[in-house]
């Protein structure tokens, strides 16, 4: 299981740095594994009694976009547009870690926007 307040912190750690980069970051969303279905998305973690997902959109220069859910089971789905040559979906599985998460996060972005460096 993931703690994903954790990575949230691990989300929220990036922003910075994404947004000096010339990347438009999105609000967190939560979704409360106890919410009648469907289960809506939630940008206030309080309301989210159970969450079992977080989840972030990145937007950057030339229609590129990145849409990252983790799942507290240990999984994402990881959907991007590089507004180059296309997109489709990250391999996402076996995440054990906050700390984990956030490696493959740093690659997403990369894969999705070349670098955060060059991103805006």
């Amino acid at each position: 299981m993931i703690d994903l307040d954790e990575a949230a912190a691990v989300l929220a750690g990036r922003r910075g740095g994404w947004q000096a980069a010339g990347l438009d970051v999105g609000r967190l969303t939560w979704r409360d594994a106890e919410a009648p279905w469907p289960q809506p998305l939630e940008t206030d973690r309080a309301r989210a009694l159970d969450p079992d997902s977080v989840g972030i959109v990145v937007s950057g220069a030339g229609d590129a976009v990145l849409s990252v859910v983790l799942f507290r089971g240990g999984w994402a789905d990881v959907d991007f547009l590089d507004g180059a040559d296309g997109g489709g979906a990250l391999p996402a599985s076996d995440i054990t870690s906050a700390t984990g998460f956030g490696a493959r996060l740093d690659r997403w972005i990369a894969r999705a926007f070349g670098s955060a460096e060059r991103a805006g």
